[in-house]
């Protein structure tokens, strides 16, 4: 039987990929070096160790990779970090595995300073069995690390345990600490990606995910190697997920949003207000058009 699920945070539960994209492409520009924002975007659910290995030389990242990786979270934790937002029917989701006696862990590629307020902005510690940020592990995602370790401290069989995930490098990760993992699309990542990494499922967010909970991966027993269950992502109506929650996820964003600019001085640029109203209008889209 399913005991437990591990799911990746960002892209997965929160709507944050386009945003470390650019804070990425800003810091990569800030040392001359010139991205592609939906390059960078591709490579957003490794660990940053393995994302700048693609766009900067190792002799860059032996001298500069440490300060660039510092700069780039201080930058991301200042700039972007008050806009994230958490998915529609998170928490109703996270409800029904803990009813179903479910235990939840997240294994994240991010910091553990931003893992704390990715928590605050989704409200699901109360629901958490276990966390695992890249501060815990030695080697990043696509390897195992971070799986296998939030595996450990919930002290239960891989083959019980489902990894949620919206890339392939979760996908990938999951896979060599022995879970299989169900794909999201809401991070942006292609269906063909997701599935040739070994995904056994695919949903379109975690309310969809939800809304077939009964026919999933979750609620179908033993996972097996070789098991397909593949669900394709549908349309689906969550504004009333979107209207029960928004007032929630108002207070939760305003408090985030004080904290964060106590620790750090505003410092937003005209072109990073231009993207940030883009990304806006663009959800407000997405919204609109489930």
């Amino acid at each position: 039987m399913v005991k437990a699920v591990i799911f990746d945070v960002d892209g997965t539960l929160i709507d944050s990929v386009d945003l470390h994209a650019r804070a990425w492409q800003e810091i990569f520009l800030k040392y001359g070096v010139h991205t592609d924002c939906q390059a960078v975007r591709d490579q957003i659910g490794k660990g940053g160790d393995k994302l700048m290995k693609v766009f900067l030389s190792e002799e860059q990242i032996a001298r500069q990779g440490k300060e660039i990786e510092e700069q780039r979270t201080e930058l991301f934790v200042r700039e972007y970090l008050p806009r994230v937002k958490p998915f529609p029917a998170l928490r109703a989701l996270f409800e029904r595995l803990r009813a179903d006696g479910i235990q939840i862990a997240l294994a994240s590629s991010a910091k553990d300073k931003e893992l704390e307020i990715y928590k605050e902005i989704t409200g699901i510690e109360p629901f958490l069995a276990e966390d695992t940020s890249s501060d815990d592990v030695s080697n990043s995602k696509p390897d195992p690390d971070v799986f296998l370790t939030a595996r450990k401290k919930l002290g239960i069989d891989p083959r019980d345990v489902l990894a949620i995930g919206d890339t392939q490098y979760d996908a990938e990760s999951a896979a060599k600490a022995g879970m299989r993992t169900i794909g999201l699309m809401c991070g942006g990542g292609s269906s063909s990606k997701l599935e040739a990494a070994g995904c056994i499922a695919l949903y379109r967010d975690p309310a969809d995910l939800l809304k077939n909970y009964d026919h999933s991966p979750l609620a179908q027993g033993t996972v097996k190697p070789g098991m397909s269950s593949r669900s394709r992502p549908e349309k689906i109506n969550t504004e009333e997920s979107v209207s029960s929650n928004n007032s929630v996820y108002f207070l939760v964003g305003a408090a985030v949003g004080v904290a964060v600019g106590m620790l750090y001085a505003p410092k937003s640029g005209s072109e990073t207000r231009a993207f940030l109203r883009r990304k806006s209008e663009e959800r407000k889209g997405y919204a609109d058009e489930l």
